[in-house]
C-alpha cells in the first residue's frame, strides 16, 4: 500500500523543514521529495514518551500538596496503595483509555516503569493490544517482570541494591533504567555505578555526576512538569545537553497529562535549548533509547507519523515552522496520526 503526505516536512535528526511530500510504503518511509506543493499540513515524526508511570491513570489529580515521597515513594505513597486498592479491570481499563489519548496526540511509543511485578506487565500488555502504540515496559520489584517485558525499571539507588536486577537485565539484552538525582544528589553516583542505559530526572547533578554521565554516554530523560508538581526544581537542561543526549518524558499520570505537547512547550519556556533539539528530545532521542527504528522522517525508517494542521486557528501565521511546533502546537492540531506502521 502507497500513500502520500504533503506540506511542510520536518526532515531528518535535523529537524529541517522542507516543502515536499512524504511517500510511505508498506509502513516504511520509501521517500521523500522535494517539491512545491499547496498543503499548509505539517508531516513530523510522532512522539516517544520516554519516561511515564501509566498505571497511575486510576488517580489523576490525587494527593494535591503531597511531598514527592508522599506521593509515589514505593511502598506505601499514595500512589502504591491506590494501585493496591484497585482491581486488574479497572487498571486496564485506565491504562487503556491513557493509551488512547496517546495515540489522539500523536505519541507512537512510550517507556513504562510498571508496577505490580509480572501482573502488571500483563496488565499493560493487554491495555495496549488493541492500540497503535507501542509499550516499552520496563517491569519493576522483580526480575520476574524484567523477564515478562522489555528490561527494569528501578526506583533509585537509595531504595535498594539492583546489583542482581541490572546483572540479569543485561544478560538478558534488555533495557535498564533508574531514577537518579530527582530529590538531592546523593541516588547518582549510585546509580551510575549500576551502568544504566539511561537516567531519569537528573534535577541535581553536580560536576563529578555530569563528567560520569558524559564519560559514559548515559542518556537522560527530563521530566520537568512533574519535577515542579512535586516541588524538587528543574534540570539544568543546558548543562544536562552539554554531557549527554536527552530526551523528555510526562512520568506519572497521576500528576500529569501525559501530552507530549505541553512537555516540548514547557521545556522550551523553562530552558535556553533551542526549538528543534526539543523536538529531537520528544521524539528520536526517546526512540533510540528504546531501540526504536523511528522518531524520524528519514528514508527506509518505519512510517510513525504526525500530521498537523498548518492551517489550524493556532497555528496559521508561524514564520519559524519547528518552534510552533514545540511552543506553541497541541491535541486540537492534530490533523492525523500514521501509527499502523
Amino acid at each position: 500500500m502507497t500513500r502520500e503526505l504533503e506540506g511542510t516536512i520536518l526532515r531528518g535528526r535535523e529537524m529541517d523543514p522542507v516543502e515536499g511530500r512524504v511517500v510511505v510504503e508498506d509502513g516504511r518511509v520509501a521517500g521523500i521529495e522535494e517539491t512545491p506543493t499547496d498543503s499548509t499540513d505539517i508531516v513530523c515524526p510522532a512522539f516517544v514518551n520516554a519516561h511515564t508511570h501509566i498505571g497511575d491513570s486510576i488517580a489523576k489529580e490525587a494527593g494535591g500538596g503531597l511531598s514527592l515521597d508522599e506521593l509515589v515513594a514505593p511502598p506505601d505513597g499514595l500512589k502504591h496503595r491506590l494501585l493496591r486498592d484497585a482491581s486488574p479491570a479497572e487498571l486496564v481499563s485506565a491504562m487503556y483509555r491513557t493509551v488512547r489519548f496517546m495515540e489522539e496526540s500523536g505519541t507512537a511509543a512510550f517507556i513504562e516503569f510498571r508496577e505490580g511485578g509480572v501482573e502488571g506487565v500483563e496488565q499493560l500488555r493487554d491495555a495496549t493490544e488493541d492500540v497503535p502504540v507501542d509499550p516499552v515496559i520496563l517491569g519493576r520489584e522483580e526480575v520476574e517482570a524484567m523477564e515478562a517485558g522489555d528490561g527494569f525499571g528501578a526506583s533509585g539507588a537509595r531504595d535498594g541494591d539492583f546489583d542482581r536486577e541490572r546483572n540479569r537485565t543485561r544478560d538478558a539484552g534488555k533495557l535498564f533504567g533508574i531514577h537518579a538525582g530527582e530529590r538531592d544528589p546523593h541516588d547518582i553516583n549510585g546509580a551510575l555505578d549500576l551502568g544504566p542505559d539511561f537516567l531519569v530526572h537528573m534535577v541535581h547533578p553536580e560536576e563529578i555526576h555530569l563528567e560520569r554521565v558524559a564519560d559514559a554516554n548515559i542518556p537522560v530523560v527530563c521530566c520537568p512538569r512533574s519535577n515542579l508538581v512535586t516541588k524538587v526544581g528543574l534540570p539544568p537542561f543546558e548543562r544536562l545537553s552539554e554531557a549527554t543526549t536527552l530526551a523528555l518524558g510526562t512520568d506519572n499520570v497521576m500528576l500529569n497529562s501525559p501530552s507530549m505537547f505541553r512537555e516540548m512547550e514547557f521545556t522550551a519556556k523553562h530552558s535556553d535549548l533551542p526549538a528543534d533539539e526539543i523536538l529531537r528530545m520528544a521524539t528520536v532521542n526517546g526512540a533510540d533509547i528504546a531501540g526504536l527504528e523511528y522518531g524520524v522522517v528519514e528514508e527506509g525508517k518505519r512510517a510513525r507519523l504526525l500530521v498537523l494542521d498548518g492551517d489550524s486557528h493556532n497555528l496559521t501565521g508561524a514564520r519559524d515552522t519547528v518552534r510552533a511546533v514545540v511552543r506553541r502546537a497541541g491535541v486540537s492540531d492534530v490533523k492525523e496520526t500514521v501509527l499502523d506502521a
